[in-house]
């Protein structure tokens, strides 16, 4: 029996297209798969008009689900509120044991009385260590742990800190899918907001936040003048104002994946300036195979998941300081765009989000094929569920409090 995937995600499926959608999308290829985002909040009404519901839209044969629920409820009616959308949910599609697929362990208070085929956590991120991280997520993570059938890690880095947490074990470092964006490497039409952008340019694509060293962007910017260096990706988390405002430092803001290989068709280096700090402890950036599919030199601060394999195979030069920073451009500059060019693609060659998905899958239909015990995680307690509307407009009546939960990190 091909199990439905029920995956809760910290990440909305309309930001940065990352590794959740990837994956999920080649899981629908087969299954029904439902992306649940974290709940979104709306303003309380007393006479109970703005009750608990989901919003849903279909995205590359993935069925997206929001929850919408009312601000100013309690933690324990929101869970009640969650719990019981995840319940109509199941009912309404008629779902039987799906597998649950976690990005965030914040949503296992909704979702652990579930019944379900088998438990994957996918751990793309140490969320802890991210600004703003909730209280309770290294402990609900614990929980995730002794009761998942399967954990992946998306690098060497987090598989480290997992594999003697967790039984099963297993790492998916980040992808690429090289048909995406080796389009870059020939003439594209520039896109019209950066085609007046003079060359060369030094470009970064991603999520602008605490995890970037804007103080190295700044000073890279500052030595060389007569670069451009290009920020495509959203702002999240910290004061746009922080961003360097130089002449040479141009914010693009957020662009559809399917845009970005014509942005990185026009760079002449690509840059991962990330800061060294807790956010970046763990990370395995999709970005690397990506710039070199689309056929960027890449350079990079010292990321232990960059380093190795990439630093070590001569596919990514590392610099942490200003100085080291214009250095290495200066060297990939010289060198241009097509050199290692061969040693990349072989690389390459080794990497597909096709493959990965494929190698999950096996491992996947092992662990719904064994015979299941309990379906809940060991020591988990059963979620009240089931809470009638009329509770939901005394406790909205009765609160004074703001909004409950969290935006995806």
């Amino acid at each position: 029996m091909v199990r439905d995937v029920l995956c809760l995600s910290h990440l909305r499926w309309d930001f940065v297209y990352q590794r959740p959608n990837h994956l999920m999308v080649r899981a629908a290829r087969g299954r029904r798969v439902y992306f649940v985002e974290e709940p979104e909040f709306g303003e309380a009404q007393l006479d109970g008009a703005d009750q608990p519901h989901l919003r849903r839209a279909v995205r590359d044969g993935v069925q997206v689900v929001t929850p919408v629920v009312p601000s100013g409820l309690s933690e324990s009616f929101l869970r009640t509120a969650l719990a019981r959308l995840m319940d109509e949910l199941a009912a309404s599609e008629e779902m039987v044991e799906p597998i649950l697929w976690y990005y965030t362990p914040m949503a296992l208070p909704w979702t652990r009385h579930l019944r379900r085929s088998a438990l994957v956590y996918d751990s793309m991120d140490f969320l802890a260590g991210f600004r703003g991280a909730p209280a309770g997520l290294l402990h609900l993570e614990d929980e995730l742990l002794q009761g998942a059938d399967l954990v992946f890690s998306g690098g060497a880095r987090l598989h480290g800190r997992l594999a003697t947490r967790g039984a099963n074990s297993h790492c998916f470092p980040s992808s690429v899918d090289v048909g995406h964006f080796v389009a870059a490497r020939a003439a594209m039409p520039e896109p019209l907001d950066q085609a007046s952008i003079a060359r060369p340019r030094i470009g970064y694509a991603g999520v602008i936040d605490e995890r970037l060293d804007l103080g190295l962007i700044d000073s890279v910017a500052a030595q060389r003048p007569d670069w451009q260096i290009v920020l495509v990706g959203p702002i999240a988390k910290i004061d746009p104002t922080h961003i360097s405002q130089r002449p040479n430092v141009h914010q693009l803001g957020l662009k559809a994946y399917a845009e970005l290989p014509a942005y990185l068709g026009g760079w002449d280096v690509g840059w991962m300036p990330f800061a060294r700090n807790e956010a970046t402890d763990f990370i395995s950036p999709t970005k690397t195979p990506e710039y070199l599919a689309a056929g960027l030199p890449v350079v990079s601060t010292s990321i232990h998941d960059v380093i190795n394999p990439y630093g070590r195979l001569g596919l990514a030069r590392i610099a942490d300081s200003a100085a080291d920073t214009v250095a290495a451009v200066e060297a990939a500059l010289n060198a241009g765009r097509a050199a290692d060019r061969e040693a990349a693609d072989a690389f390459l060659a080794t990497l597909s989000w096709d493959r990965t998905w494929a190698a999950m899958a096996v491992l996947i239909d092992g662990a719904t094929a064994a015979p299941q015990g309990a379906t809940r995680p060991p020591g988990a307690q059963t979620a009240t569920v089931g809470a009638r509307p009329t509770d939901l407009s005394v406790e909205l009546a009765g609160s004074s409090s703001g909004r409950m939960g969290r935006d995806g990190l």
